[in-house]
């Protein structure tokens, strides 16, 4: 069994169970963004997390060890996603890429947005020309050092 065994089990049950993200978060005690991106296999469950995501999802105790190693990130099959919806974030750091690197450095300096002490929030904006897709990302800034 593979990390990647256990997302597809993790996927499949979440359909056959009829459970939300959002629930299944509330059961682990974290954000969805955070839950969902750990069941995709992107990050590492702690053994009480891993526990409740075993007994949601009815994973045996192979799986439930497997979501608490450490994984390897970086999950798309290809480097340009061909999925719709994840290409439109490529193509969004495609545009505005250097755009938010500008705006970064000008307002602190040189360095980067962590990815690591980080966090995100993914909500529905209503709007009468059709609902909007808010997300908000919050990462620590890293100045370079010198040496």
């Amino acid at each position: 069994m593979t990390r990647n065994d256990v997302t597809e089990a993790i996927l499949t049950a979440k359909i056959s169970k009829g459970l939300n993200w959002a629930d299944v978060a509330k059961a682990v005690g974290q954000s969805k963004e955070w839950v969902t991106a750990g069941s995709l296999g992107q990050m590492t469950f702690n053994a009480e997390q891993a526990a409740v995501i075993g007994r949601l999802f009815d994973l045996d105790a192979d799986a439930v060890k497997l979501l608490q190693a450490p994984p390897y990130k970086g999950s798309l099959p290809t480097a340009v996603p061909t999925d719709p919806l994840i290409y439109r974030f490529y193509e969004l750091i495609n545009v505005y890429g250097t755009t938010l690197k500008e705006l970064i450095h000008e307002e602190f300096g040189d360095g980067i947005m962590s990815a690591i002490d980080f966090k995100m929030e993914l909500s529905r904006e209503p709007d009468p020309k059709g609902d909007r897709v808010h997300i908000t990302m919050s990462g620590k800034f890293l100045p370079y050092k010198t040496y």
